[in-house]
């Protein structure tokens, strides 16, 4: 049996965003296989220059690279109580090409963010925005880590044994949604 593709879209565009630390903690728990992380930093969706030079490459990459992988990752902050646009964005020009990456994927939702929620409405809208999709969302455990900035190490390890378990738990589940 080959080892798993596990593709993590962060909705942070920072390279030392905590969102981006949280999903190469989710990675590490996930074990085995090969960990790609989706670059999000694409144009803003445009019917013109979508009519005019078709779907740019980055979005067509972003669009494979969903449809080769053998799970997904997602992780928001919480942008004025939704996800980001840039996540969103992502969403929407992925929604532009052929086929339907998303369709039964499995697929795991998380966030990180500031406030003493963990970014949960983000993650509640980005649900949503799913829906059309059709993958397949794990129901939980729900990764909600509030205060982010102070959960993770110098290395970017998790502080907390509790969000440590239940990241480790989800990542179990979506390793066996995967069929590995």
């Amino acid at each position: 049996m080959s080892e798993p593709i596990l593709l993590s879209l962060s909705g942070s565009l920072r390279q030392s965003a905590t969102n981006r630390k949280l999903l190469r903690e989710a990675a590490r728990l996930f074990g085995p296989g090969t960990h790609i992380e989706a670059d999000l930093n694409l144009p803003l969706y445009d019917g013109d220059l979508e009519d005019g030079e078709g779907i740019p490459a980055a979005v067509q990459t972003l669009s494979d690279q969903i449809a080769q992988a053998d799970a997904v990752i997602i992780s928001t902050p919480e942008y004025n109580k939704g996800p980001s646009g840039v996540l969103k964005n992502a969403l929407d020009w992925v929604s532009r090409t052929d086929g339907r990456p998303w369709a039964d994927k499995p697929v795991a939702v998380m966030s990180a963010a500031a406030g003493r929620a963990g970014g949960e409405r983000a993650q509640m809208v980005l649900r949503g925005y799913m829906v059309p999709f059709q993958p397949r969302i794990l129901q939980g455990p729900e990764i909600h880590l509030a205060s982010s900035s102070n959960e993770f190490d110098e290395q970017g390890k998790l502080l907390s044994d509790r969000y440590e378990s239940s990241l480790r738990t989800l990542m179990q589940k979506l390793r066996a949604e995967a069929g590995f």
